[in-house]
């Protein structure tokens, strides 16, 4: 099995991911804005949807920084990855 954390211990956020519900369908940030999204992740503590870091507006990160929400995903089919912020790295 492919372990996504290669060698680096496993990340602890992990145990709190609950099944959460997308706030929505796209960033409202952007949305507001007009702007475009590269991709979007979704918050999984809370089910904030996000423009990613590859994005202009980098929502996504900003939500964690406002919140201290730890975990995103990406969304989308196919889309099966998670990333920690705390840890700066797919989980």
């Amino acid at each position: 099995m492919f372990n996504l954390n290669g060698t680096a211990p496993r990340c602890e956020h992990l145990d709190q991911i609950q099944p959460v519900v997308p706030r929505s369908q796209g960033c409202p940030e952007c949305q507001t804005r007009a702007n475009d999204w590269t991709g979007l992740l979704i918050c999984l503590t809370c089910g904030w949807v996000a423009c990613s870091d590859s994005s202009p507006g980098q929502h996504s990160k900003g939500h964690y920084e406002e919140t201290d929400h730890p975990l995103a995903a990406g969304t989308g089919p196919g889309k099966r990855w998670r990333w920690c912020y705390v840890h700066q790295r797919l989980v």
